[in-house]
C-alpha cells in the first residue's frame, strides 16, 4: 500500500508571505512610475503568482497589463522578491507541530504551490522547512499548474503516494479546484488569501488553525486517532 500522502499550498497556507510578496508588488509598482495599492486590494491578488499579482493591481489603476508593461515589471518583482523572500515571511501558528504530527504517524509530506520552484525551494530553505517533504512541486516543476488536477496528482505521484489516499491543504480557489479535479479531499484554511469566504468555494473541510488539521487528516487517511 502507497504511504499516505498530504499536499500543501505554500502562500496563504503553510507560510504569511504576504509581507514579502507585497513588498515586491510595491517596488515594481513604483519602479513603473505607479503609486502603490492599498494593502486590503493587494493583499487579494496574493497566491495566483506574480504576473496575475501585477496585471491585477495594474486593472486597479485602469492601466491595460500589456506584455510590453507587465514584462520589465514581473522581472523587477521578481528580483527583489528573491533578494527579500524571507524578510516578513514566516510559517502560521502551528504548522510545525502539525507537520511534525503527520510524520510520526508515516505521512509523507508535499508541497504543491504556484510558486516558481526556484523560489519555493528558496524560501523553505531559508525558514528551514525544506527536509520536511517528500516533494516539492512550484508553478514551472511540471507542464501544468493549480487549478489543473495534474499538478496535484503529479505532486502526489513525486512523493511515492497515490491519490486514493491523500489529502490537500490550501487556501484559494486554484487549491480546492485543482483538488476536487483530482478527487482529492481538500481541507481549506480560513485565514489565507482568498478574497472571498474559503468556505463558499466548496472545500472538503474549513480548518481556523493547523492544531485543528490531524483529526480530519486521521480520518481521511487512515490515521491513528488524534
Amino acid at each position: 500500500m502507497a504511504a499516505p500522502v498530504a499536499v500543501f499550498d505554500l502562500d496563504g497556507t503553510l507560510v504569511d508571505s504576504a509581507p514579502d510578496l507585497l513588498a515586491a508588488l510595491d517596488a515594481a509598482m513604483t519602479a513603473a512610475g505607479f503609486a502603490v495599492l492599498p494593502r486590503d486590494f493587494a493583499l487579494a491578488t496574493v497566491g495566483h503568482g506574480a504576473r496575475a499579482m501585477i496585471e491585477a493591481a495594474l486593472r486597479a489603476i485602469a492601466v491595460e497589463p500589456t506584455p510590453d508593461l507587465v514584462q520589465p515589471m514581473h522581472a523587477h518583482f521578481l528580483a527583489h522578491y528573491e533578494a527579500n523572500i524571507a524578510v516578513g515571511t514566516r510559517p502560521f501558528p502551528g504548522v510545525e507541530a502539525a507537520l511534525d504530527r503527520l510524520a510520526a504517524e508515516g505521512v509523507r509530506l508535499a508541497v504543491c504551490t504556484n510558486k516558481y520552484e526556484s523560489l519555493t525551494l528558496k524560501l523553505l530553505a531559508e525558514l528551514g522547512l525544506t527536509d520536511r517533504f517528500a516533494a516539492i512541486v512550484g508553478a514551472d516543476t511540471l507542464s501544468v499548474r493549480k487549478p489543473d488536477p495534474g499538478h496535484v496528482l503529479g505532486t502526489i505521484a513525486r512523493a511515492g503516494g497515490d491519490p486514493g489516499r491523500a489529502i490537500m491543504v490550501g487556501d484559494s480557489r486554484a487549491d480546492i479546484d485543482a483538488a476536487k479535479a483530482a478527487k482529492v479531499p481538500v481541507i481549506a484554511v480560513d485565514f489565507g488569501y482568498t478574497p472571498v469566504p474559503v468556505a463558499d468555494l466548496g472545500p472538503d473541510h474549513v480548518i481556523s488553525g493547523f492544531d485543528a488539521l490531524y483529526p480530519i487528516a486521521a480520518r481521511r487517511l487512515g490515521l491513528a486517532p488524534a
